[in-house]
Formats: C-alpha cells, structure tokens, sequence
C-alpha cells in the first residue's frame, strides 16, 4: 500500500474528526447569548435546540455552520487525496472516512468531553460535497416533511432512510458509495433510537412557529 496515502487518509481521519467536533451551538450560545445550550431545553448540540432555545437566527447560523464543518472535512479529503494521483476508489474511500470522522467529532466532540448532537447537519454538508445529486432531493423531502408533521426527529430519519435508495438510482453499480449510504443511515437511525420511541408514544415534541421554545430541560429530544 502506498505509504502517502495512509498518511494522507490519517491526516484526512484526524482533521475531519477535529472540524467535525467544533460545537457551534455551544459557540454561538455562549458567545452571544450569555447561554449554555445543553441546559435547556434537549440539552442537544444542534439547530433545533437552539431554536428552541435561542431563537430562530441563532438556529440558522448553527445550522449553516455545522454543515460548513460537515463539507469542509470532505472537501479536504478530496483535496488531500487527489483521484489523478491515487485514484477514484482510493478518494471514495477517504472522502467516506472522513465524512464519518466528521459525523463522530459532531457526536462525540473531544472539545467537550466527548459528548455532542446527532450530527444530522454535518452529514448534510458531508453528503453535498460526497454525493451532490441526492441532495436537493433530500432538502426538498426534509422541508416537506418538516412543514407536514413538525417532528425535526421524524424528518431526519426519514430521510436517512431515504438517501441510500437516492444513492442506488443515481449511483447504480458503485457499491462503495451505496454500502456507506447504507452505513450512514444506519448511524442517524442510532442516534435517534430516544427520539424514535417518543414517536411511537406520540410524545416528540414538535416544532413551533412562534420561535423560542422553552428552556425547560427535557432530555433526549432531537
């Protein structure tokens, strides 16, 4: 094996899980607001509890922020490991490395004693530099089904179910891609095992309208 590429891919490896790992909500909680945002509300590392918590612009800079860091840790992966150079299935390989690693920093962030959210946002970003062509389909579906039913839980697993059949039609034959697929729903699904349970109860909350929700701390919401 070409030793450039593995010390490549655990450059790739180290850097993605770093980016990943950056807590923008706690970031722009603390920074801004004066507020830690893992004690309201779901205690979660994500857009949603922000939302909640801070309001609807704040929730919207995290988002974008944590898909930055999602599509950052990729197109690092590509630019590291450059298909001339090594190959389409060796970039494939990485770029799927590093789209997990930066999935797992946003999960388990070694900034904050590796805890974290679900990572939902920083797939995304991954997903867009990995496999651009599903993703204004899944965009268009979360919308939908967001605007539908006002589970953000229910949406995104949804649509973690959804992409690897998007990935079966646009990527026919390229079983790297669709057993990673595969793979990263199987990740999102996991971690919203909690969320999933509520569903089933009908006890998830639901996304209000009105803007900040409240600060009440109920564990475990998406």
């Amino acid at each position: 094996m070409d030793s450039g590429l593995v010390l490549r891919g655990v450059a790739v490896l180290v850097l993605g899980y770093l980016v990943g790992g950056v807590p923008w909500a706690l970031i722009i909680g603390k920074r801004f607001f004066a507020v830690d945002v893992r004690e309201h509300g779901s205690g979660n590392l994500g857009a949603t509890n922000v939302y909640r918590t801070l309001g609807v612009k704040a929730a919207i800079a995290t988002l974008l922020l944590d898909i930055a860091k999602g599509a950052l840790a990729v197109g690092l992966a590509w630019w590291v490991v450059p298909s001339a150079r090594f190959g389409a299935s060796a970039q494939d390989w990485v770029m799927i490395a590093a789209t997990m690693a930066a999935i797992l920093g946003h999960s388990y962030s070694p900034y904050i004693g590796f805890k974290g959210g679900k990572g939902v946002a920083t797939a995304a970003g991954a997903l867009l530099v990995f496999t651009p062509y599903p993703w204004p389909f899944l965009l268009l579906s979360f919308i939908l089904l967001i605007a539908l039913f006002r589970v953000v839980s229910l949406a995104s697993v949804l649509i973690a179910v959804e992409y690897p059949l998007l990935c079966i039609v646009f990527y026919p034959g390229q079983w790297t891609i669709i057993g990673f697929a595969c793979v990263a729903a199987g990740l999102v699904i996991w971690r919203h095992r909690a969320n999933i349970a509520r569903i089933w109860r009908r006890e998830e909350p639901k996304v209000s309208w009105s803007g900040k929700g409240s600060a009440t701390k109920t564990k475990g919401e998406s």
